[in-house]
């Protein structure tokens, strides 16, 4: 009976998701005509993608055994440095893009040398970086948002390549991007075996100081793609996008089966994690169910994985 019970909790962990993901999936077909429809599925998608860029560097630093709260300030900072140089035809559209990737890059590497050099929580790391990125992002902007952006620009976050959002196939190149490295490249084992075992994986002749800038570094650069994408869509440089962010990123981390001691997770977790947080508001949304019972239904979500991944152990 407990070899039994052992045995379900396992297989729940490791399989409960997918589960789930499609359990939620036949619910909303039955009960919302509209669910299913092209142009729906193609508006969960497009939703989906920003905080799934987000989502898809934020795994690389759980699985490392951080946590990154910084991510959202820094999607704004990139947006708003990135919709500055988008302004008018002075410049061609890649110096906007890589100026926005640029910055967070930067960021998320001086988390990760923060946090590396002088071994201080990445709690507190990112914390304090989320609230110094948003003041920088202010004083940048003076508070005010950047509008007029010129036409190539806005056309990233809301036009299409032939029939599906340009959002949409970033992200699917960025999912690519992020299996490729993190399953295949001896730097994703390098990430594994630092977050599984840091110590161990020191005397195995992980350069783990690396890794752990590494992972930020690459947190920050998927913010920063994210803040471009974001302002791209909405046409506005705002220093106030992007706030809540990190919290659904993590939430889809989690939800994703990536174990928050580190050492454990996929990116294709974290997509259907993703991809069950943006069906589950867009399905809310179409039964007139309130953004507040929203909330409390996704947390329940989080805890409900977090109980699951404790049981895998």
């Amino acid at each position: 009976m407990v070899l039994n019970r052992e045995y379900m909790g396992r297989f729940l962990a490791k399989y409960g998701i997918y589960a789930a993901f499609l359990l939620l999936v036949i619910i909303l077909s039955i009960t919302s005509s509209s669910f299913l429809t092209v142009q729906n599925i193609f508006n969960i998608l497009r939703q989906a993608s920003i905080s799934g860029i987000i989502a898809v560097g934020m795994t690389f630093v759980i699985i490392r055994g951080g946590i990154d709260l910084s991510v959202g300030s820094i999607l704004a900072f990139s947006a708003v440095v990135a919709s500055s140089f988008a302004q008018g035809d002075a410049y061609p559209l890649i110096v906007p893009v890589a100026l926005g990737l640029l910055a967070g890059l930067l960021l998320g590497g001086i988390n990760g040398i923060i946090i590396s050099r002088w071994n201080v929580a990445p709690f507190i790391v990112t914390l304090g970086m989320m609230t110094a990125a948003r003041g920088l992002t202010m004083v940048y902007t003076d508070g005010r948002p950047i509008i007029n952006l010129n036409d190539s620009y806005n056309r990233m976050g809301g036009g299409y390549v032939a029939g599906i959002p340009i959002p949409v196939l970033i992200f699917i190149l960025v999912i690519l991007l992020g299996i490729f490295i993190l399953h295949i490249t001896k730097f994703g084992r390098h990430v594994y075996a630092a977050g599984g075992n840091e110590h161990a994986a020191r005397l195995s002749g992980v350069n783990v100081n690396y890794v752990q800038v590494a992972v930020y570094a690459i947190s920050g650069l998927a913010a920063g793609l994210a803040g471009i994408l974001l302002s791209s869509r909405v046409m506005t440089g705002s220093p106030v996008l992007g706030i809540g962010y990190e919290l659904d990123a993590i939430a889809a981390v989690v939800i994703g089966g990536t174990s928050l001691a580190g050492g454990r997770g996929t990116i294709v977790g974290t997509v259907i994690g993703v991809l069950i947080i943006g069906i589950m508001n867009n399905g809310l949304d179409l039964l007139n169910v309130s953004s507040y019972y929203q909330q409390i239904v996704k947390g329940v979500i989080i805890v409900l994985a977090v109980l699951l991944d404790k049981k895998s152990h």
